[in-house]
């Protein structure tokens, strides 16, 4: 055993004076350490807009809170009251105008290095007592293409770039020392192929993971990463495994291929093909096939269905007020509802349009689910697919995560509903320090032991083909020919 390593710690000495001695990696260095930069820098970016965004909702929900409660403070002197659409001291006014609450999904703990889904969907809504599609269906419109080719972060840069150094510095392993006819003279020593090629292949992973993980770590520093946010190390450690995990995988294909036994410039043209196939012709593959089998409805088409549910609804209004009444009774608390005023008709009417939309909504959820549902099924067909999926579900900045974050509006509107709807019903006005006591949105994070387990499943699904192809890569180096 002690003979081998010594084997071993001879050829990573050799093979770290010939990466010193070859310009490669002096070129390589630089030019990634500069993409991987630039994609911290585009991340951050993304981020301090996002949190510029929220803050302005914070500040303009604040500003409007404060105008409703002196225009209440104005009435209450002997002002005089704004109509019945504007008046702040109405329940209906305040739930559907001006007491709404933001529902705010702040930036992922690690979102600037990995934008993931983060650019695709809101992370905001105005919430109010109308309906929930009133609000939710008025997403920010951005340029397809750009969301289509996604945004230059470091995410994009491990998944994209950092096989393409790996394999610029594994593709001739083996053919290169046949090729200038130093093969067979290095295997008349007392080292086996076996140990040779792992060394060689252990040197290049040591040095390109130090570059990786190295840059990874000034990510997390140079992209304003909070270390004191709860789970924040957890995440960094599982960031480091993934790229680590998604490295591992690169590097033992390149080994398979110079086990082959081709020329450098056929491995090179081999393990560029691999890379497409696994990159972009698996996931591209994947995408079509999800949105071909499950396709969504468009936006026009949910807003369709919500303008002829509310024309609905409105034409059987006062139908629909007494039924609302007489399955809540409890809202009346004792008195009489008044059936002609028009805020307690508007209850009843998105009540109904809620009710009558929701199977449009529910086949929305079901082909996104499906499409979701079939993508997972496949995924571990591509290393870059999972590892998408792991480092965005790390940076906070993942599909589960803005389910969740979705969930969480979802309850929260409710809970808003349930507040003003017996005011509203019961036209109980409204004091200026009632504002302070509206409810108020919280996010919550998920729980770090659900995305673990996540993770975990992903880097297993990495490393398990990666000890296969390991495997195979160095059982077939039995057969190779020392011959060109």
């Amino acid at each position: 055993m002690s003979g081998t390593m010594k084997t071993l710690g001879i050829i990573l000495q050799h093979e770290w004076r010939t990466l010193l001695a070859d310009r490669t990696l002096w070129i390589i260095t630089p030019l990634f350490a500069l993409l991987i930069g630039y994609g911290i820098y585009n991340g951050s970016t993304w981020v301090h807009f996002q949190q510029t965004t929220l803050e302005a909702a914070r500040a303009e929900e604040q500003t409007r809170f404060r105008r409703a409660q002196e225009e209440i403070a104005a009435i209450e002197r002997g002002g005089k009251a704004g109509s019945a659409f504007t008046n702040p001291r109405l329940p209906a006014v305040a739930a559907g105008r001006s007491g709404t609450r933001y529902a705010l999904l702040p930036p992922g703990p690690l979102a600037s290095l990995s934008v993931g889904q983060s650019d695709l969907y809101p992370y905001y809504f105005k919430v109010s007592s109308q309906s929930k599609q009133t609000f939710t269906n008025n997403d920010e419109v951005e340029n397809p293409t750009n969301l289509l080719a996604g945004r230059f972060d470091l995410a994009f840069v491990i998944l994209y770039l950092y096989p393409l150094l790996i394999l610029a510095l594994s593709y001739n392993l083996l053919s290169a020392e046949r090729e200038q006819g130093t093969l067979q003279m290095i295997l008349s020593q007392p080292v086996s192929l076996r140990q040779f090629v792992l060394g060689k292949i252990g040197l290049r992973a040591l040095v390109v993971l130090f570059l990786t993980l190295g840059f990874s770590i000034a990510g997390f520093l140079l992209g304003e990463v909070e270390l004191q946010a709860d789970g924040a190390w957890v995440r960094m450690l599982l960031w480091m495994g993934i790229v680590g995990g998604y490295g591992a995988f690169w590097f033992a294909l390149a080994i398979v291929v110079n086990a082959i036994g081709r020329s450098s410039a056929t491995n090179a043209m081999a393990l560029a093909g691999l890379w497409l196939l696994f990159v972009l012709l698996i996931p591209s593959i994947l995408s079509v096939g999800a949105s071909s089998l499950y396709p969504v409805p468009s936006r026009v088409e949910m807003v369709q269905a919500t303008r002829r549910a509310t024309a609905e609804a409105t034409a059987r209004a006062s139908q629909l007020l007494s039924r609302y009444l007489e399955d809540h009774p409890e809202l009346t608390a004792g008195g009489q509802a008044d059936p002609n005023d028009f805020a307690i008709r508007t209850l009843a009417i998105q009540d109904e349009t809620e009710r009558l939309v929701q199977p449009v909504l529910d086949h929305f959820d079901q082909q996104t689910l499906g499409q979701q549902a079939l993508v997972d099924r496949f995924r571990f067909l591509s290393p870059a697919i999972v590892t998408q999926a792991a480092l965005n579900e790390v940076a906070g900045t993942s599909l589960s995560r803005y389910r969740h974050f979705l969930a969480l509006v979802d309850r929260f509107h409710q809970q808003w509903r349930a507040f003003f709807t017996p005011l509203v019903v019961q036209r109980v006005p409204l004091q200026a320090s009632d504002y302070s006591r509206f409810p108020a949105f919280q996010f919550q994070e998920e729980p770090i032991d659900s995305i673990i387990r996540r993770v975990v499943t992903g880097i297993l699904g990495i490393l398990l083909p990666t000890l296969l192809v390991g495997w195979y890569g160095f059982r077939t180096l039995r057969r190779y020919s020392l011959a060109s």
